[in-house]
Formats: structure tokens, C-alpha cells, sequence
């Protein structure tokens, strides 16, 4: 496993957290705002096979929050999936994004997830983009959508649906990354967009319908429906 990262410092703070990390190398200098033929010899380098993009800009200076959300969730999930392709070494990619990024089509612009979230510099539309660029790309892909993140361990089971299907919810990170560890593997997750929540975080009048049949839990094999 090779961790490419922007900072090596920070990178190196976060991997001494868990000491049961093994033969994980960082890759630092590594910036999705980079160019794809600037990025396409570093996953060459390492003969990349798989692609765990769990890139997303932070939201700061609220007269720049459009132009960063756009330079990484929209040009930067380009020139990631334009330097998978041209390396030549790389065929699936898994995206992390987001519950309502397609929120528009699915008829949830005025929920309050979308409008809080999209407040943030358009985000959600600038992250459509760049799943949609993944969806065309010829590449084998996986895409993730968590509900609103949470530091705490899980505490109830998971639920997965397909997309455009979660307009609330909360989910534990830490099962947010073993969903992505296994999208990366799993023959099942080629081609599919997965949301992903616990149960009982929905906000009132935001549960899906028929929500039980999605509770999935430990069982792997119903996590890309």
C-alpha cells in the first residue's frame, strides 16, 4: 500500500495513530491540483493497480470556497482519473464522495443537507462532475457516497444503497474506510455507486423508503447493491 500524500509530515502523524498499519510507504508532493502528466508517472512508479481517491477540498476563505471545491472535487478527480488512464498500470478507481452530490436529478435541491452542503462552494455539483468524468473514463470504478461524517466508532449497522437514494444520514468514518477498502477489491463494486449510513442517523422525513431491506450490517457481499 502506498499512501500519496500532499504532506509527508502530516501523513506520518496520522499513520503512528494505528499501530497496526504494515508496509504502508508514504508518497509525498502528491496533489491532485497537479497536472495528470505530472501525476501519471508517480502511480507509474509505484505500478499502481488500484486507486483509493479520498481527496476533498477544506472549506476556509468564503470568497475562495467555489474555486478550491473546484480545483479538487471537479479538475482534480480529472486529472487523477487522466493520470490513472495514462499510466498504464492502474484499472479500477474508487471515488469517495458524497450522499446528494446528484441531488439535483434525484429532486432533493431544496432538502437541507443539499443546500447546507452546496453552500460550501458548490461542492456537491462540483463533485458531480468529477464522478461523472470517473463514470465515462473507460476505467473500472467504485463510487462511495458517504452520509455526514462522524469520528466516533460505529454504533448501530450499516446501511447501503444504491445511488441517489440517502438524502440524510450520518456514518462512522472508520466504516466509511472499510467500505472503501473493500470497494477496492470486491468484483461486485465494478461499476457501482454505493451511499452509505448507520441506522437510525436519518433526519425526520429524510429516511429512505423501505430502508430495512438495505441493512446490511458485516455482510459483504450486500455492500454494492
Amino acid at each position: 500500500v502506498v499512501a500519496a500524500v500532499r504532506s509527508e509530515e502530516k501523513a506520518k502523524k496520522l499513520l503512528s495513530v494505528d499501530k497496526g498499519d504494515v508496509g504502508v510507504s508514504i508518497m509525498p508532493g502528491f496533489d491532485v491540483t497537479m497536472p495528470a502528466d505530472v501525476l501519471a508517472p508517480l502511480m507509474k512508479s509505484v505500478d499502481a493497480e488500484i486507486v483509493v481517491a479520498c481527496a476533498g477540498f477544506v472549506p476556509g476563505n468564503p470568497f475562495k470556497m467555489a474555486s478550491a471545491a473546484r480545483a479538487v472535487d471537479n479538475e482534480g478527480v480529472v486529472h487523477l482519473v487522466d493520470a490513472a488512464r495514462r499510466s498504464g498500470t492502474v484499472r479500477r478507481v474508487v471515488l469517495i464522495s458524497s450522499i446528494l452530490t446528484d441531488g439535483r436529478a434525484m429532486g432533493a435541491e431544496d432538502s437541507p443537507g443539499f443546500k447546507i452542503t452546496n453552500a460550501f462552494g458548490g461542492v456537491l455539483d462540483e463533485k458531480r462532475v468529477g464522478e461523472r468524468y470517473l463514470i465515462d473514463s473507460g476505467l473500472e470504478y467504485c463510487i462511495v457516497r458517504p452520509a455526514g461524517l462522524r469520528g466516533e466508532p460505529p454504533k448501530t449497522e450499516l446501511i447501503a444503497t444504491p445511488g441517489n437514494v440517502m438524502a440524510s444520514g450520518e456514518v462512522s468514518r472508520e466504516l466509511v474506510a472499510r467500505v472503501m477498502a473493500e470497494a477496492a477489491f470486491a468484483p461486485g463494486a465494478a461499476g457501482k455507486i454505493v451511499e452509505i449510513a448507520e441506522v437510525g442517523t436519518f433526519a425526520p422525513g429524510y429516511e429512505p423508503a423501505d430502508v430495512n431491506r438495505y441493512v446490511v450490517g458485516d455482510d459483504r457481499s450486500r455492500w454494492f447493491p
